[in-house]
């Protein structure tokens, strides 16, 4: 082997071990778990070309229960329907999140009843509470100054970014009336126009950048 050829194959093999995975979780109750099929892959597209992270491009599907989940630094759940977690779903998910890691839901409409119902088994003595303006989750790459972007409209409701706080730490952030994952999609899937698109990924990237950080 040439020295040219061993200091390549070091360098692809540095370029895997520093690449990170993110993961959609698929839950129980018959909810659409998989719907926005194309947003996260855009919004790593967008991440690794502007804030610097070396995501694979195609996130990884695990399941609430599984010790999976502890591998990754941000963990995504969307849908319009149905969530059910088991005690074992929410143990394992008040686990992860209480040892570093950090969930991400995004309401693609319709989720919100079902989904702060289950939350209260994960974290029976915490409540979901509204994220300030100046919590960095708004500035850790892109400036919102009035918070989280409105992306499609619903019921006329304002967008709201609501958490649940440990320690200091947002570790589970739900993004509601706003729709960000449909502003990840693809250009054609919703014809939004791309000042809108934009927005959409710049918050995005602000997630993705305060999970991996903190």
């Amino acid at each position: 082997m040439s020295k040219l050829t061993g200091l390549l194959i070091l360098l692809l093999l540095s370029s895997t071990l520093q690449a990170q995975d993110i993961a959609v979780i698929q839950y129980k109750g018959g909810g659409d778990w998989y719907s926005n099929p194309t947003a996260l892959p855009n919004l790593i597209k967008f991440c690794n070309q502007n804030i610097n992270t070396r995501i694979t491009a195609k996130p990884k599907t695990v399941k609430p229960e599984s010790v999976d989940i502890f591998q990754y630094p941000y963990l995504h759940m969307t849908g319009h329907g149905n969530v059910f977690f088991t005690d074992q779903d929410a143990e394992n998910l008040r686990n992860y999140l209480l040892s570093g890691g950090f969930l991400h839901i995004d309401d693609n409409y319709g989720m919100e009843p079902y989904i702060k119902k289950e939350l209260v088994k994960v974290f029976p003595d915490k409540e979901l509470k509204e994220i300030p303006v100046s919590h960095p989750i708004f500035s850790s790459k892109y400036d919102f100054p009035e918070g989280l972007p409105k992306i499609h409209e619903h019921d006329g409701k304002r967008p709201q970014a609501l958490g649940i706080i440990h320690e200091d730490r947002l570790v589970l952030l739900f993004t509601f009336e706003s729709d960000l994952g449909d502003g990840w999609e693809n250009p054609e899937v919703h014809n939004d126009p791309e000042d809108v698109r934009l927005k959409a990924l710049k918050m995005g990237a602000n997630i993705i950048k305060y999970a991996f950080e903190n």
